[in-house]
């Protein structure tokens, strides 16, 4: 009972199929083996079939600043607590490279 009244606490998950399409944007770079960006130059890590909680998180820091990264910030910035758990639902569901 005392989780389930714990701020913070995540006790849904998302809908992988209604993540399917909300992750499309995700696609256009973590989906490209061997991308890098152009500046500044850095490795685009692959994001299918990572762990769930740890792509809540993420997306969660990154919507909220406590993660500096311009173009994450400004992807998750427009995303809403239902997309991040849909969103990461379906690329944990989805195998890895």
């Amino acid at each position: 009972m005392a989780a389930l009244l714990a701020p913070g606490i995540a006790t849904a998950e998302g809908n992988a199929e209604a993540g399917k399409s909300k992750a499309y944007t995700c696609t256009g770079c973590h989906g490209i083996t061997g991308y890098r960006n152009v500046y500044p130059h850095y490795h685009v890590p692959k994001i299918s079939g990572q762990n769930y909680q740890y792509l809540v998180t993420a997306l969660n820091e990154y919507r909220t600043g406590a993660r500096k990264h311009p173009t994450m910030v400004a992807q998750a910035e427009s995303l809403s607590e239902q997309d991040i758990l849909d969103i990461a639902a379906y690329l944990a569901n989805t195998p890895a490279p």
